[in-house]
This record gives structure tokens, C-alpha cells and sequence, in this order.
């Protein structure tokens, strides 16, 4: 079985994944068929719709990467952990709390908190 640190890691690799071919290739290696996203900004209830958000995110934040804050766990299916989003190599700028369901060790289902959003994000 996977861990939920590596999982936590791949769900990190997707949203840094730069170019769709990327995200496309983590997308068909961790993810399950038709995975859904619900954030209090954004939701996908589709792998292209996901994909698309991963997207958005990579235009919108140029130069900004995705990292754990917190060191991920997990029990049954379920896996959580924190992450932050700011400029490579400088405090994160945006964080949250993200808990995913597994399908056969696969991110089916995640669903998204937002901890610290500054007011011009």
C-alpha cells in the first residue's frame, strides 16, 4: 500500500506539474477514473475539469510552488495533510488543509480547506 506521505507527495507533484503533458502523466499514474476537487474557491468533478484547475492555478501564480507543511497521515482510504503555495524558496503566501479519499490506493476524491488567503489572491 501506498503511503500517505507518498500520496500526499504525487497530489503536491500534480498542482506543480508545470505543461499539461505532466499532468496528464501523474494524472493517469496516482489519480482514479473521474476523481472529483472541492474547494471553497474551486471544484472539478472530472479529470479534465481537474486538470484545467491544476492549470488555472499554474497561470494565475506564476513562479509559485506548492509544498507540505505538515507531515501527511492517514487511516482506511482517507489521507490529510497541509500545504502552502508561495514563490519558490520563500514563506508560502497561501496554505491550507486538503483530505483525500483513496480508491484502490488511487486519489479518487479530495476536498480542499483554505487555512491563509491573502486578500488580493
Amino acid at each position: 500500500m501506498t503511503s500517505a506521505h507518498e500520496i500526499a507527495n504525487h497530489y503536491i507533484a500534480t498542482w506543480n506539474a508545470a505543461d499539461a503533458a505532466s499532468r496528464d502523466a501523474l494524472l493517469a499514474s496516482h489519480w482514479a477514473e473521474e476523481p472529483t476537487y472541492h474547494d471553497p474557491l474551486m471544484a472539478a468533478t472530472n479529470a479534465n475539469e481537474l486538470i484545467g484547475l491544476v492549470g488555472a492555478v499554474q497561470d494565475r501564480f506564476p513562479g509559485f510552488r506548492f509544498k507540505l507543511t505538515n507531515t501527511p497521515d492517514g487511516h482506511g482510504d482517507f489521507v490529510r495533510f497541509s500545504w502552502g503555495l508561495g514563490p519558490d524558496g520563500a514563506e508560502p503566501v497561501i496554505e491550507g488543509s486538503d483530505v483525500i479519499m483513496l480508491e484502490n490506493g488511487r486519489m479518487k476524491h479530495v476536498v480542499g480547506f483554505l487555512d491563509k488567503v491573502p486578500a488580493t489572491a
